[in-house]
């Protein structure tokens, strides 16, 4: 079915541009400003199109000026002449405003339509959105909060200029896509949007509360009363009374599709971002998915996005077991077995991460892949499964207790740089409950001349912590080397803290970790070198039931194979405030097995 474009959703800012440049008829040419323009001066004529079901509805006005239009079928436009497409009976209130120097007028005129387009309801559209004729009651569609991107947000200009309205993997595009449930506590989940083909009617139902964007939050049509302000942005739950009752059209521009809803009060899906001119353009509309995405007017320059799906709707799941199984010499065996997959549901393949830091291997969907690990450990085994549904990912954890008998043991009695933030990273560093960035040198001066280095910050949290944790299988080595330096760079009097953990205990791996060392900064914004020397540092409590020690470096049960995580705290144990420092050039002992 061949729609004629009559709307487009770039109207508010193409009516800018044509009151900025102005355009056919172009109201410079009018000397003088001159009175408003009377009702009785204007007008507009009504004239069949290519079928029974357009029409071309022409300005005719005795007066210049700019004329908006109100099709009376849920579609706006501006210009001179549109094509405006009407395929069900009924009486339609066609309006026209044109705006002059002078001021304004308006004029209504009724378009009586008696022919029915029965393309519709055999159109995919059409019957995917509201179920089709049949379906009296219509399609009722709520967010997909189960898959990523249900909401998401990306810079319209390099959209456009992509050629693409919304790809999760293209970062010129979106910058950011919803995690699953991500949202889950607020209003967003639980809204109802209907579509019935009859009538063209929409009905929106929220259970009483809506999720919005904070700059739609003083909406009078909302009630304004925040009841989940989400922490560290600017989303608002607000009370919403529906159900709200509205019309909806599809309107066709350039080969796209746009939902264009029209109602007394908003109507949305599950977020809103106060939609331009209330339309959504449809990527993709089929039985089970509707995605959506439209610009805001209040934030022209982003792109929305909406994953949907029919209420009730259980996506189809395919099951399957991983397999690690250890055999002669650490030689592992990998496959994937026991798969259920639904009609019409496919695997292609399974890329292997083998959890040693080594490349992943991609085989068939039934392949058994074998891999050898060189060192003794805990290393968990992930398939990444390819399928119909997307990448399903399963792990095993396999544990080796020796090393592979070619390895040969690789450890230096030397320090070496873990992460200099500019140029070596052997190990990332991380935050918990904190921020920790790369970030220019803020003072490019001896001892420090290194062109970035890593700012960590905390607000209102004592042991938020930089951590550096060692890959699978890796530990560090005290035997031979005992010292870990950084450089760091704050306020004077501040108190930075090293230590070590073992992260086997999980959330208790804090009762492995070593006894506090602690650098105190000695001057304002100058950059020193705190050095933690481990010899005669104890560890863990008795109290545990585990084992503990007064000295980690003349323990074997401490000094190698078991601590993998340094941790680094600014002021710890101070719980108010915001605290941060800079620091570079985070070194310790040589790790055992790094070059194999």
């Amino acid at each position: 079915m061949k729609i004629y474009k009559h709307f487009s959703r770039l109207a508010g800012v193409l009516a800018l541009l044509l009151i900025i440049t102005a355009c056919e008829p172009q109201l410079a040419d009018k000397p003088d400003i001159g009175a408003a323009p009377t009702a009785d001066q204007l007008d507009f004529t009504i004239a069949p199109g290519s079928d029974a079901f357009n029409f071309v509805i022409t300005n005719t006005s005795a007066v210049t000026g700019i004329p908006s239009w109100d099709f009376g079928n849920g579609t706006k436009g501006t210009g001179k002449s549109n094509v405006v497409r009407y395929p069900m009976p009924g009486d339609y209130s066609v309006k026209l405003t044109l705006v002059t120097r002078g001021g304004t007028a308006t004029i209504t005129k009724t378009l009586t339509q008696t022919e029915t387009d029965f393309s519709i309801f055999t159109d995919p559209v059409y019957v995917n959105l509201t179920g089709g004729a049949d379906d009296a009651d219509g399609k009722t569609w709520v967010v997909d909060s189960e898959s990523k991107g249900h909401f998401g947000v990306g810079d319209v200009t390099k959209a456009m200029a992509a050629g693409t309205d919304w790809t999760v993997a293209d970062g010129s595009v979106v910058w950011w896509a919803a995690e699953p449930n991500i949202k889950s506590g607020t209003g967003a989940y639980d809204d109802e949007l209907t579509f019935v083909l009859t009538d063209f009617v929409v009905k929106y139902d929220n259970k009483g509360v809506s999720y919005v964007k904070g700059y739609t939050k003083d909406d009078p049509a909302l009630a304004s009363v925040y009841l989940n302000p989400r922490l560290n942005k600017d989303d608002y739950d607000v009370d919403y009374a529906t159900p709200v009752t509205g019309n909806w059209s599809i309107v066709e521009t350039d080969g796209d599709n746009y939902i264009v809803i029209n109602s007394a009060t908003p109507i949305f899906p599950g977020l809103d971002v106060g939609a331009k001119d209330h339309t959504y353009k449809i990527l993709q509309v089929t039985e089970n998915l509707l995605e959506l995405t439209c610009e805001s007017s209040y934030e022209n320059w982003t792109v929305w996005h909406y994953y949907l799906i029919p209420k009730g709707y259980e996506r189809p799941t395919i099951t399957y077991t991983v397999n690690a199984t250890e055999g002669t010499d650490n030689e592992v065996s990998c496959s994937v077995t026991d798969y259920s997959i639904p009609d019409g549901q496919s695997v292609t393949g399974i890329t292997w991460d083998f959890g040693d830091g080594s490349d992943e291997v991609t085989g068939g969907k039934d392949e058994v892949v074998n891999h050898v690990y060189m060192r003794k450990g805990t290393y968990t085994v992930t398939a990444k499964i390819n399928s119909s549904l997307g990448v399903l990912t399963g792990t095993q954890q396999i544990v080796l207790a020796n090393n592979n008998s070619a390895y040969v043991e690789f450890l230096l009695d030397m320090m070496i740089v873990y992460n200099d933030f500019s140029e070596v990273q052997v190990f990332p560093v991380l935050g918990q409950d904190c921020s920790v960035t790369t970030v220019d040198n803020p003072y490019k001066e001896y001892p420090n001349k290194s062109a970035k280095v890593a700012y960590y910050t905390k607000t209102n949290n004592e042991w938020a912590n930089a951590y550096m944790q060692l890959n699978s299988g890796f530990r560090f080595d005290l035997r031979l080397q005992q010292v870990f330096k950084i450089m760091v760079y704050g306020k004077a009097g501040d108190e930075i803290l090293l230590k070590l953990e073992n992260t086997n205990r999980g959330g208790t791996a804090w009762q492995t970790g070593t006894y506090d060392l602690k650098y105190t900064i000695q001057k304002d914004n100058t950059w020193e070198v705190a050095e933690y020397d481990f010899n005669g540092v104890g560890a863990g409590w008795d109290w545990t039931g585990d084992i503990f020690t007064s000295n980690i470096v003349m323990d074997d049960n401490f000094n190698h194979d078991f601590y993998n995580v340094v941790r680094i705290m600014c002021n710890p144990g101070v719980g108010d405030g915001t605290h941060s420092f800079y620091f570079d050039e985070l070194s310790g002992p040589h790790v055992e097995g790094i070059h194999k």
